[in-house]
């Protein structure tokens, strides 16, 4: 499988770049876009009133989907699923997966491998979920939209997809166990669902930048929450490690909503630690802004923002009581038990490279097999870019076989 993978991966990586080039070329000239409308209203979100007598990853509803209106001239089959989770604070919910079969038989070894493609939600509102996004037409404001050469590159190699909305009912963005299980719960569903043939499918799991958060804390919870999915490795780019170095790096520059977007989450995601208290009253209408609009559509509002326009601490992300909040959060603190491929940009202007290092350390340390590249490409997106085929070529290899256990650095 490797050699063809490889002939494949050659013939389609120009096509793949190309196509993230043209979308980011068109997002980044395109004029802000105005909040999304929720979901919510759409009945095939509620959750039954009822979730008793079903299994986390149960699918609970179901419908067929046209991915951005293209799927009707696509050969592929889309449907999108309501399914069983369970949240941070140990309440069952329900989320939505979308799954992608290509209609053409799988002609490959063994079953059709099955990827899950961890979305960069980035938002706290369910307008911005990649099942919101995916049955179009297109917003520019969402990065699901920005995904959809990545997306189109396993479909070329015959692979089925499941993208899951991971944060869940709540938004919950860098809430790490309610990403994990989400995840975890909605490649459940994809091989149960009836419709497709993907219950013995093997399975990989990709994400970058928030979706490599998800796609890392659903490796962190494998063993203990789904030790029955034969998960055959996570490639994770872009990591958000050290959550308050993030912050600060975006703080005041052209990313500066992403302070802001991060400020809201951990408030979101620890109602008991009191952060508003941190914050004067000119945070109201900044944080009920933030809340209900994507993550890349906040960024020319809020360019060059600093959080102390806000707050009436005077380092905001050096407070101790934010320092706990996201230290709940950050990776690193379990061994995944499912091989990694992990790949960071040495000039990437969103996450600084510092806390990625550190994460590999202490995952090697641990005992996690991995492989790690940190790139010479410029930039997030640059990284985000050049580097998925790296990507795509090991998930191929993890699909043909396990990897030598341990920690090895690539070229």
């Amino acid at each position: 499988m490797t050699s063809g993978f490889m002939k494949k991966a050659a013939r389609h990586a120009l096509i793949v770049g190309v196509l993230v080039l043209a979308f980011s070329t068109a997002v980044s000239q395109a004029a802000p876009a105005p909040p999304p409308a929720a979901p919510d209203p759409d009945p095939f979100y509620t959750a039954p009133a009822d979730l008793g007598g079903h299994t986390n990853g149960d699918p609970l509803a179901w419908r067929s989907v046209s991915l951005f209106g293209l799927s009707s001239r696509l050969p592929l089959n889309s449907w999108q699923i309501q399914y069983l989770t369970t949240d941070s604070e140990g309440k069952p919910v329900t989320t939505i997966a979308t799954v992608v079969e290509p209609s053409a038989p799988w002609r490959g070894p063994g079953s059709r491998p099955l990827l899950a493609y961890a979305s960069a939600e980035d938002s706290l509102t369910t307008a911005c979920a990649p099942s919101a996004t995916l049955r179009g037409p297109l917003n520019l404001s969402s990065q699901t939209t920005l995904d959809l050469p990545f997306l189109l590159g396993p479909l070329m190699f015959g692979w089925a997809l499941v993208i899951p909305d991971y944060e869940g009912p709540q938004s919950r963005f860098l809430d790490g166990v309610m990403s994990g299980r989400a995840l975890l719960d909605g490649i459940r569903a994809a091989r149960r669902f009836p419709s497709t043939g993907l219950a013995n499918s093997p399975t990989g799991v990709w994400g970058y930048s928030g979706g490599a958060f998800a796609a890392l804390w659903a490796g962190q919870l494998h063993a203990q929450y789904a030790p029955e999915l034969p998960l055959t490795g996570i490639a994770a780019g872009g990591i958000p490690a050290d959550i308050p170095a993030i912050a600060n790096a975006a703080d005041g520059g052209p990313k500066a909503a992403l302070a802001l977007l991060i400020t809201a989450a951990l408030i979101r995601n620890e109602p008991r630690a009191n952060i508003e208290g941190l914050l004067n009253k000119r945070s109201t209408a900044m944080l009920a802004d933030v809340t209900k609009r994507c993550g890349t559509g906040l960024l020319s509002t809020y360019a060059g923002t600093h959080i102390r326009d806000y707050s009436v601490a005077d380092d905001l992300f050096a407070h101790p009581t934010i320092l706990a909040a996201a230290h709940r959060q950050e990776l690193g603190s379990i061994t995944p038990d499912v091989p990694l491929y992990l790949y960071h940009s040495n000039a990437d202007e969103m996450i600084p490279s510092a806390g990625v290092h550190a994460l590999i350390n202490r995952y090697c340390s641990i005992g996690s097999t991995l492989t790690q590249r940190f790139s010479s490409i410029p930039g997030h997106t640059g990284a985000a870019t050049v580097e998925a085929l790296g990507a795509l070529r090991y998930l191929g290899d993890r699909f043909a076989g396990p990897p030598t256990p341990g920690c090895a650095a690539t070229s």
